[in-house]
């Protein structure tokens, strides 16, 4: 397997791309717009004007896209993936979308002949820059295993979570886990701010005991200084969070944490903060 398609070259897909060119591997690309990616076209890889065109001949199909709506395009739409990919590809989404949607995207590919898995990934760009994501997989074992290749291009904790749609799950279980965490570190944050307490040194003591977290070593400091750049939009979490609350009420759970913090996220996108990081929740606390 060595002809890629990757539709979908975003804040962590273009470094995932890179990472899959630096393994050896032939990268054919799509994106909505050329001027965003003219990097990677100097860099190797080869740019389509349409997805049919960009993924024929390929081995493989990697999404990296945005919304549940856009994988519904790219995958969906008369002319796009399921029409134009090779007979047998490897249709690999890594959207972080719906677990029904992956469901869907199976059955679909499965029928019309293609090796379908959901693979979305944790780690934020700077997982993606490393090439140290996790990896999360739902679909065939045998087609998990003919795709660990392509995966350790790109990351470096790679799993099998069980049939279509499981990598989904797992990624919205991931998703409860931050929106929990980060809402503390920006809720301590807050406090200590209140009480005259020195942030950093505050950061510094806390981050190697029982509160330390991934989410206060990546955003403790950049919360503290204003930096809102988004290593992972604001948005983006806001439709995660939303799609995790929707598959926990179809099992009949009540995740309260989870619905507070989405709505807090929410206000601050209508705010106009959509397009900042995640770490920008501070903002409810101001």
């Amino acid at each position: 397997m060595k002809k890629v398609a990757w539709i979908g070259v975003g804040i962590m897909g273009k470094s995932m791309v890179r990472n899959l060119m630096k393994a050896g591997f032939e990268l054919h690309i799509y994106a909505r717009t050329r001027a965003k990616v003219e990097d990677v076209i100097g860099e190797g890889a080869v740019f389509h004007d349409t997805i049919g065109d960009c993924v024929k001949g390929c081995e493989a199909v990697i999404t990296m896209v945005g919304f549940p709506k856009d994988v519904e395009e790219v995958y969906f739409i008369p002319g796009n993936i399921l029409d134009s990919a090779e007979l047998g590809a490897y249709l690999i989404d890594m959207t972080t979308t719906s677990p029904a949607l992956a469901e869907k995207l199976y059955a679909e590919g499965v029928k019309r002949g293609y090796r379908v898995v959901d693979a979305p990934v944790t780690g934020g760009d700077t997982g993606a820059k490393a090439g140290t994501l996790s990896i999360l997989v739902g679909g065939e074992q045998e087609d998990f295993e003919a795709c660990m290749p392509l995966f350790q291009a790109m990351g470096t904790n790679i799993n099998h979570q069980g049939k279509a749609g499981c990598g989904q799950h797992a990624k919205m279980a991931n998703q409860i886990m931050i929106a929990g965490t980060l809402s503390g570190v920006c809720e301590a944050l807050t406090y200590a701010k209140a009480k005259g307490l020195d942030p950093h040194v505050l950061i510094s003591s806390l981050a190697t005991g029982a509160a330390g977290s991934k989410q206060l070593d990546a955003f403790g400091e950049k919360i503290v200084a204003g930096d809102y750049a988004p290593g992972f939009f604001l948005k983006h979490f806001v439709k995660d969070m939303g799609l995790a609350l929707e598959e926990a009420r179809r099992s009949g759970i009540t995740l309260d944490i989870l619905a507070q913090v989405l709505e807090n996220y929410k206000n601050l996108e209508g705010e106009g903060y959509g397009d900042l990081g995640t770490q920008a929740l501070i903002k409810h606390y101001q």
